[in-house]
């Protein structure tokens, strides 16, 4: 009799083993639904909304042609205005070459205009132009803001190279130095503020006279 029972009790423990083992899965599953409904879900929202942002876009084109005018002060024969053309090739981000013409005509000196009639110079030997040819370095890279929305992408750069100048029917080796600040108007408009110096030596009044003439000027580029 015991062995009759013990049969039974072996056969209902191995079906319910079996039912068990079909079942787990499914209990398992209803688990990981209770869990992905409750805390999980709060914890990892799949709505995020992405920021738009927009990038500047500069032009990649590395040649720049430019207009300027601008204020230059000679030695000894006062400030005149100038205007000139600039061709530049841009080699990295940072390095640039500069080529510049820039004409301009001088005024008489303080001795020509108390003397009363003397002219040391004849008014075709006023007129003064120069080129030359510079490597240039964007420093500081940067944005400047004229409202929340609005602002300009910018360059402090500075600059030295040489180059001629022509003037009084005479060539004078130059050295020229520079800075200036650059805004990006567009990706292929640019507007420059800058500052050059133009250094050389001449002998235009009977001794040998070292000449630093300094040039404010403003200017526009087209890159393409």
């Amino acid at each position: 009799m015991e062995s009759r029972f013990q049969r039974i009790f072996l056969i209902a423990s191995l079906l319910f083993s079996v039912l068990f083992a079909f079942n787990a899965p499914a209990f398992a599953g209803e688990a990981n639904d209770k869990n992905d409904d409750g805390e999980l879900g709060k914890i990892i929202t799949p709505d995020i909304k992405r920021r738009t942002i927009k990038e500047a876009d500069l032009n990649s084109e590395n040649f720049e042609l430019g207009l300027f005018y601008g204020l230059l002060t000679v030695e000894d024969f006062g400030t005149n205005e100038v205007s000139g053309v600039s061709f530049s090739y841009h080699i990295t981000e940072r390095f640039f070459t500069e080529g510049a013409y820039g004409i301009s005509t001088v005024q008489k000196t303080s001795y020509e205009l108390l003397s009363g009639g003397i002219q040391l110079l004849t008014d075709n030997q006023r007129n003064l132009t120069y080129y030359n040819l510079s490597l240039g370095y964007n420093l500081l890279p940067g944005q400047v803001y004229i409202t929340k929305n609005w602002h300009f992408d910018t360059n402090i750069y500075f600059m030295a190279g040489a180059g001629n100048t022509h003037f009084a029917d005479k060539n004078f080796f130059t050295y020229n130095f520079g800075a200036g600040l650059r805004f990006y108007a567009t990706d292929w408009l640019s507007m420059d503020l800058s500052m050059r110096d133009y250094a050389f030596t001449h002998e235009l009044f009977g001794i040998s006279k070292k000449t630093n003439n300094l040039e404010g000027r403003f200017g526009m580029s087209i890159y393409f």
